[in-house]
């Protein structure tokens, strides 16, 4: 029997969904994993604070406690990883957040750890999340595209933005390891990082390698 992986969207927009859909091609295989995306349909277009956040939690147990019967492990695929420890308490599955698998991993490929967000206003929030983590020394700064969810599917200007403060954190902050901040980048992975030559993490694919690897390894929680 295939493992089965649902990553889901806490916002509400189908853009964002397909675009974590393709980012997952690379990982799916056939026959062992089956990789599926969904979106949650109660959420805002795009979450940008704090209240977006809290709100999506409730749905997102309603959700999870749905699906749990057919599904191996769970992914939140939204930077500031809502409901993550809710969402824990309720099934010994693995559930993943984003945001602490795409930290986590950029711990691997780099000391000096440079995060792009989508909104300055974003930042605030990210860093508490990241001094809770305890990793607040190893960020080498965290900057803004100054672009809401919504516009990240215009890929010409998002691109050109992306390219433009993944330089800055490179050459001005020394970063040498970059992390998406945001579910609705994915798909500008790969080209950033041949761009930039330096790793670029998409943390919805660092949280859905991580648990493969979990439910492939039998690691549940306890």
């Amino acid at each position: 029997m295939p493992h089965r992986i649902l990553v889901i969207n806490p916002n509400s927009s189908e853009a964002v969904t397909r675009g974590l859909d393709a980012a997952m091609q690379c990982l799916r295989t056939e026959g062992e994993v089956i990789i599926d995306c969904v979106t949650l349909h109660e959420g805002p277009p795009g979450i940008e604070t704090q209240e977006h956040a809290d709100s999506v939690v409730t749905p997102l147990l309603r959700l999870v406690r749905e699906c749990e019967p057919r599904y191996d492990a769970f992914v939140i695929a939204c930077y500031s990883d809502p409901g993550l420890h809710s969402v824990r308490e309720i099934t010994p599955k693995p559930v993943l957040g984003i945001a602490e698998s795409g930290l986590l991993t950029a711990l691997t490929l780099g000391h000096r750890i440079g995060v792009i967000a989508i909104l300055h206003k974003s930042i605030p929030r990210h860093l508490r999340y990241l001094g809770a983590m305890g990793l607040a020394g190893r960020l080498a700064a965290e900057l803004p595209l100054n672009m809401g969810v919504a516009e990240l599917t215009d890929e010409a200007r998002t691109f050109s933005r992306l390219v433009e403060v993944a330089r800055e954190l490179r050459e001005r902050h020394a970063a040498d390891v970059i992390v998406l901040g945001c579910a609705g980048m994915a798909s500008y992975r790969a080209r950033l990082q041949a761009t930039m030559n330096v790793p670029v993490v998409d943390p919805a694919q660092a949280a859905v390698a991580a648990a493969i690897g979990r439910v492939k390894l039998g690691w549940h929680s306890a």
